[in-house]
């Protein structure tokens, strides 16, 4: 049997209640005190009963992380940054990858409920509103983290997805490209549409005509980015640059173009939104708008932890700016060389 916390406060030459309170940071407790509390633990090698603590503060001290693709670099940095302001905060974090399936994300939202969480955040599958209306039922604390799910009322945070585009598109028709294919997300995923509204913002400023054929909608996925290259590259005429709407279409992109001979940028212009750095063999060269992907997770923390303090508290939805990053990819003057 494991030592009791009346035996920690007969060492501490305490009461239970003030053991009690100083393990919980709850009421007042001196310095010397607490440490005299702290001493008696380590000389006791005392455990607390999580669950027994569970139970009286209505808390686990756990919460969960719902993304959509674990093995891409960009959600690992988000997850990065959820978890760092977790353990700050004395939290654990239970990861889940949902694989942008509705079905995946509900067992897994099932299974965190029984498991008591005290909230999460969660990225929305494509199809989420059903599953996070569950969630605002049952009064659970989520932010929702780079997309939004229309018809839900929730924290957010999320990158500037059509401005960042804007500033892509923007550049490409500024270095000289004026039919620009621009491969999209899913329809139904807010990123991919913003995206889409910023790349048409940039059209119309530039007084180029919009050609519907040139925007493809598809999966978030390498297999999209090859299939919708293809469908781009036998339009005509051909685009002079393609714009990849992540990290992981852009790989399908290059993929494609190698298999019908064509160079980036020597044929063919290419951006992309979120920096694919990691992915990178023999140095960086793809243009990107670069999302703050850590302090995105941070954010998201910082906000979920203030819901728990405060569940009456209003709203906030927290928009981070891109940053363009110019490299060899697009074509442009001066951004031949692979950059450190």
């Amino acid at each position: 049997m494991g030592i009791t916390l009346r035996e920690v406060a007969v060492r501490a030459g305490v009461s239970p209640i003030t053991v009690s309170r100083a393990l919980n940071n709850t009421g007042h407790v001196s310095t010397e005190t607490r440490q005299r509390v702290s001493v008696a633990v380590a000389e006791l090698n005392y455990v607390p009963n999580a669950v027994a603590s569970s139970l009286r503060s209505n808390r686990t001290q756990l919460l969960a992380l719902l993304l959509t693709d674990v093995t891409n670099p960009f959600w690992t940095t988000v997850a990065r940054g959820v978890e760092d302001g977790a353990m700050e905060a004395g939290y654990g974090v239970i990861l889940c990858n949902t694989d942008e399936d509705q079905v995946k994300e509900a067992r897994y939202l099932d299974l965190l409920l029984r498991r008591r969480i005290d909230g999460l955040v969660v990225a929305p599958t494509t199809e989420s509103t059903e599953v996070l209306q569950h969630l605002m039922r049952r009064s659970v604390p989520f932010v929702l983290v780079d997309r939004l799910v229309s018809g839900v009322a929730a924290d957010s945070v999320r990158g500037d997805s059509r401005g960042g585009a804007y500033d892509l598109t923007m550049h490409l028709l500024q270095t000289g490209h004026k039919r620009i294919g621009m491969i999209s997300g899913p329809p139904t995923v807010s990123t991919a549409e913003e995206r889409v509204m910023g790349y048409l913002d940039a059209l119309r400023e530039g007084d180029i005509p919009i050609d519907v054929d040139l925007i493809c909608y598809g999966p978030y996925r390498e297999g999209w980015g090859r299939e919708a290259t293809l469908k781009l590259l036998s339009r005509q005429p051909r685009p002079d640059a393609l714009f990849a709407a992540n990290n992981f279409i852009a790989l399908g992109v290059l993929e494609a173009l190698s298999t019908q001979c064509l160079r980036v940028p020597e044929d063919i212009a290419l951006v992309c939104f979120d920096d694919a750095t990691r992915f990178a063999v023999g140095g960086p060269f793809l243009t990107t708008a670069a999302q703050p992907a850590a302090e995105m997770g941070r954010v998201a923390m910082r906000l979920l932890l203030d819901r728990l303090a405060d569940p009456g508290r209003d709203l906030q939805d927290i928009v981070l700016p891109t940053e363009l990053v110019v490299r060899a990819s697009c074509g442009c003057k001066g951004s031949t060389e692979y950059p450190n």
